[in-house]
């Protein structure tokens, strides 16, 4: 990555304190209860690969209007760690986004790059998850387990976005910067945001902590190649996208997801 770094003028324990605050508001918090979760599968009576792990649930199925305000309102307030991390860069230097690459500069180049990742990482990751599950290290993802409306199909693709600007822009854009500015090495700040990515995804089981951390090392290392968040973006959207509706669509012809 180049040294040409943002502006700032907050010194190293502020810049790390910072970061760690705000992963204590969001993704953060979110490894720590994802440890929960897995603590609490691995000491039941049923072994890991025999258990679901169910997302995107419908709240009141009987009550679509409500249920969808249940679907929305959480996307909307999950995308605003992300907001807040680009105000806080924004705060130091005023071209910060276009910095992180998060702007419409190259929109045919982030589009094929973000293609091109999505397919490099989840062609492998659909393997790894299968390898995981006979090899008891994971459990069953229910991907999408939202009741039959005209909206169903709408929300878990803005889940899809939502889950990818907050991740990629608090764990990637966000952070690989702020830990540059601290002094952080390159690769030291690319393997603690992996680390992280992956704990928070601990309530699958093991295979997907593996995955993500993976994800997370290649996501970093293209990010420093390219100083373009917004290819990240496309591409875990484009993940999620096949994921949830995917599984909306065929888990009721597909015995295997």
């Amino acid at each position: 990555m180049t040294d040409a770094l943002p502006a700032t003028g907050l010194q190293r324990a502020t810049l790390l304190a910072e970061t760690w605050l705000l992963l204590g508001l969001s993704l953060g918090a979110s490894a720590l209860w994802s440890l929960l979760s897995l603590i609490d599968k691995l000491t039941k009576h049923i072994a890991l690969a025999q258990q679901t792990t169910s997302m995107n649930n419908s709240v009141t199925p009987d009550r679509p209007w409500l249920d969808l305000a249940y679907q929305l309102l959480p996307i909307a307030l999950g995308v605003l760690p992300a907001a807040l991390a680009v105000h806080l860069l924004r705060r130091d230097d005023p071209a910060a986004p276009a910095f992180i690459g998060l702007d419409a500069r190259e929109p045919g180049r982030d589009l094929g790059r973000g293609i091109l990742l999505a397919g490099v990482i989840g062609i492998p990751g659909l393997g790894l998850y299968a390898v995981a599950r006979a090899l008891g290290l994971n459990t069953t993802i229910a991907a999408a387990n939202l009741a039959d409306h005209w909206w169903t199909i709408p929300v878990l693709i803005l889940a899809a976005f939502q889950n990818a600007i907050l991740e990629e822009v608090v764990m990637v854009g966000y952070l690989l910067t702020r830990w540059r500015q601290a002094g952080w090495s390159t690769p030291v700040a690319i393997g603690v945001s992996a680390l992280v990515r992956g704990s928070y995804h601990l309530y699958q089981g093991f295979g997907g902590f593996v995955g993500n951390l993976v994800m997370g090392m290649i996501f970093g290392y293209v990010y420093t190649r390219t100083r373009r968040v917004l290819p990240l973006v496309i591409a875990h959207a484009v993940l999620d996208i096949v994921a949830f509706v995917g599984y909306t669509l065929l888990h009721e012809h597909w015995a295997w997801l």
